[in-house]
C-alpha cells in the first residue's frame, strides 16, 4: 500500500489513499482449534465455512484406491488358487446318507435267492455223502482232546437265535437302517454262496459216529422239493427237527451266524454300552466252541468260516468308510469280484454311518415334548473301532 496524496479540502481535513494490490500468495488456512473457530479470531466462523476440505477428499480418494486394490488382489487370488477353494458337492446329493430302500430291497432278494440255493446245494450233496460205516470221520486234533457233549451243539443254537434277535432289535432303532440292512443283506448272500461252492466241491464225511443222516432219495426229485421246503421251514436247525441231512460241513452256517451277527452289533453300538458288545461277544464265543465240543463240524469248518466271514465284514467296511479308497489306482482290495456290486450298493453313501437311533415308526405328537415328534440319540461313530 502505497501513499500519494494527503491534502485537506474545505474546511475538512480528507485524505485521499491510492491502494495497489500485489500478487501474493494465498495465506495458509487458519488451524481450527477446538471449539471450531480460527485460533486468534474466534468470532469469524464464516471464514472456514468456504473453504474446502481437500484433506478429507483425498483421504477419502486413497481409502477408495486401497480398497479396490484390496479386491483386485483378492480376487486374481482366487482365480490362480482356485483348486485349493473349490468344494465340489454332486448336484441333486444333498443327503450324504441316502436311504434307498430299494436297493435295500435288491440286497435281501440277493440273499434270500443264495439262502434258498444253499438248501438246494446242501440237498444235492447229501446223496453224496459216503456212509459212515465205508468212510469213518477224519482225523482232528481237536476231537483227540476233547470228547463230545451232547447238548453243546444245542448251546450254539440257542446263542445264534439270541444274538441274531437282539442284532434284529437293534437294527430296527437305527436311524440308518437302510444302508446299514443292505450292507448286512449283501454279506450273508455272498458268504452262503461261498458256502455253496464248498459244500458242492468237495464233500466230507461226517465228523462222528453220532450222525444220523436221513436215507438217499436216488434221484427222487419230489421228494428232494420236500426236504428242501422241510429245511427252509426248519430254518436250518437241528433243534427244529428240520435238519436232518449231512454233507454241509465245509464251512459252518453256524460259525458264520454268530460271527456275523456279533460283528454288526458290534460296529453299530455305541462305545458307552460295552457291557452290551461284551455280552454278545461271550454268546458268540461260547457258540462257536460249543459246535466243536459237541463234534457237529470239523475244527477247519469252523476256523474256515470264521476267516472267510470277519475278512468279509472288514473289507467291505473298509472300502465303505474310506472314501479315498474307492476311486484310488492303487487299490487292490477293488478287485475283487464283487466290487462292482459294492459300488452299486454305496455309490451315494458318501460318509461313515453314525450310530445313530430313532423310533422304528413315529410317534404320536401327543406324546412328545418337541416338535416334530421324531427324536434322536446321537452317539459316537467313531470308525476307528477295535476289532
Amino acid at each position: 500500500m502505497h501513499e500519494d496524496e494527503a491534502r485537506p479540502t474545505g474546511g475538512h481535513s480528507h485524505f485521499e489513499v491510492s491502494v495497489t494490490m500485489e500478487s501474493q500468495p494465498p495465506p495458509p488456512p487458519p488451524h481450527i482449534v477446538s471449539n471450531g473457530n480460527p485460533r486468534g479470531n474466534p468470532s469469524s466462523s464464516t471464514i472456514t465455512d468456504h473453504i474446502p476440505n481437500t484433506k478429507s477428499k483425498h483421504n477419502q480418494d486413497d481409502r477408495r484406491t486401497k480398497s479396490s486394490r484390496l479386491i483386485r488382489s483378492l480376487s486374481n487370488g482366487l482365480r490362480k488358487h482356485s483348486d485349493y477353494v473349490k468344494i465340489s458337492v454332486p448336484e441333486g446329493r444333498g443327503n450324504r446318507l441316502p436311504r434307498e430302500w430299494w436297493k435295500t430291497g435288491v440286497a435281501f432278494v440277493y440273499a434270500l435267492f443264495n439262502l434258498i440255493l444253499t438248501t438246494v446245494i446242501i440237498t444235492v450233496v447229501h446223496e453224496r455223502v459216503p456212509d459212515k460205516s465205508v468212510s469213518p470221520p477224519l482225523p482232528d486234533k481237536f476231537f483227540d482232546y476233547v470228547d463230545r457233549v451232547p447238548w453243546a451243539f444245542t448251546v450254539t443254537e440257542v446263542n445264534g437265535m439270541v444274538l441274531v434277535g437282539l442284532w434284529f432289535i437293534q437294527w430296527l432303532f437305527l436311524k440308518h437302517k437302510s444302508i446299514i440292512g443292505r450292507r448286512c443283506f449283501f454279506m450273508i448272500g455272498t458268504l452262503y454262496l461261498y458256502r455253496c461252492v464248498t459244500m458242492y466241491v468237495t464233500t466230507l464225511p461226517v465228523p462222528g459216529k453220532h450222525f444220523t443222516c436221513a436215507p438217499k432219495l436216488y434221484g427222487d426229485s419230489e421228494g428232494m422239493v420236500w426236504r428242501i421246503l422241510g429245511l427252509i421251514s426248519g430254518g436250518g436247525l437241528s433243534i427244529t427237527g428240520g435238519h436232518l441231512m449231512c454233507g454241509d460241513f465245509l464251512y459252518s452256517g453256524h460259525t458264520v451266524t454268530l460271527t456275523l451277527a456279533y460283528l454288526f452289533i458290534q460296529e453299530y453300538s455305541p462305545k458307552k454300552m460295552w457291557w452290551y458288545v461284551w455280552l454278545c461277544w461271550l454268546l458268540s464265543v461260547v457258540g462257536v466252541v460249543c459246535i466243536l465240543i459237541g463234534h457237529e463240524h470239523y475244527s477247519i469248518d469252523v476256523v474256515f468260516a470264521y476267516f472267510v466271514t470277519s475278512r468279509l465284514f472288514w473289507w467291505y467296511h473298509t472300502m465303505a468308510n474310506t472314501q479315498a479308497l474307492r476311486g484310488a489306482s492303487n487299490n487292490y482290495l477293488s478287485r475283487t469280484w464283487w466290487n462292482p456290486v459294492f459300488n452299486f450298493l454305496e455309490r451315494n453313501v458318501m460318509a461313515t454311518v453314525p450310530c445313530v437311533f430313532s423310533w422304528p415308526v413315529s410317534l404320536p405328537s401327543a406324546w412328545c415334548n418337541i416338535n416334530p415328534c421324531e427324536r434322536y440319540s446321537m452317539v459316537e461313530g467313531d470308525g476307528n473301532r477295535d476289532q
